[in-house]
């Protein structure tokens, strides 16, 4: 199926990605050290590069602890204390992302913390044990647009960072098919979307983006192309929803093409299938 943008735009798309792996920053991790400890290594399971995870605990991070990082996780053990409203302040000056987890916090006596957001706080009840899949969660939340980096080295956190990816450009594609109203020009930009979606979750388990990895990726993107297909023929006949219509369609046909790559890539990708045909002796 043909695409309708130039490969030159796909080809950009790639170089982005590329361009932005060259500049990988470790996650940092900070405040109680058994607690920052027991984070570490689960991080680091499943095959993890240890140099993705920077353990700051122990001691308030300095500025050049913090230059250039993107997210910090600082874990507190009950009440957050002077040293670390002092780490939050330093990470709030330098502008890093911060996931603050309180241990032996109740969910329902969670107090304010300092230059943290209340959804970027994990509780941890008495008792219980580091809720890894939501720290995850906000982990792959707070790393925004370079978040794939971290799940290519560190792949306990590529489930949380798949799903992130999928519904974040799944939602913001919902909003560009609701809102372009002229007819088939909505079809490049979600469709440099979706490549841009394949690419990340590609990136995100540790496939090389380059110029050989093109046709694959579009292989994937084409069954996109036909829920569109389907926006644009249903949008005319209802007056006044179409852009509903199509916002609806544009959203659940990103998240189909996002869930079949996230399948396809963790199954291995070309390589993987190419082996399951490959002729046995």
């Amino acid at each position: 199926m043909r695409l309708p943008l130039k490969p030159t735009a796909v080809w950009g798309v790639v170089k982005e990605l590329r361009a932005a792996g060259e500049d990988f920053r470790p996650l940092l991790v900070s405040g109680a050290p058994e607690h920052a400890e027991a984070l570490r290594a689960a991080l680091v399971e499943e095959g993890g590069d240890a140099n993705a995870v920077r353990d700051l605990s122990g001691r308030p991070p300095a500025q050049y602890d913090l230059e250039g990082a993107r997210v910090l996780v600082h874990l507190v053990a009950g009440e957050a204390g002077e040293d670390d409203e002092k780490t939050l302040r330093l990470a709030d000056r330098k502008e890093v992302e911060v996931v603050c987890v309180l241990v032996g916090v109740p969910e329902d006596e969670v107090p304010d913390v300092p230059y943290v957001l209340a959804t970027d706080i994990v509780a941890v009840a008495p008792g219980e044990p580091l809720p890894f899949e939501t720290i995850a969660e906000r982990i792959a939340e707070r790393a925004g647009e370079a978040s794939h980096h971290l799940a290519a080295r560190l792949p306990a956190l590529r489930p949380a960072v798949v799903e992130s990816i999928v519904k974040g450009l799944s939602v913001q594609n919902g909003v560009l098919g609701a809102a372009i109203f002229i007819p088939g020009a909505d079809f490049p930009v979600l469709t440099l979307n979706q490549i841009r979606m394949v690419l990340r979750i590609a990136a995100a388990h540790g496939e090389e983006i380059d110029r050989e990895r093109i046709p694959e990726v579009l292989s994937v993107i084409g069954a996109g192309l036909g829920f569109r297909t389907v926006a644009r023929q249903f949008a005319g006949g209802i007056p006044g929803l179409g852009w509903a219509l199509k916002g609806g369609i544009a959203y659940a046909g990103t998240r189909a093409v996002g869930e079949a790559a996230a399948a396809y890539f963790s199954a291995g990708g070309a390589k993987r299938l190419g082996e399951s045909v490959r002729p046995r002796s």
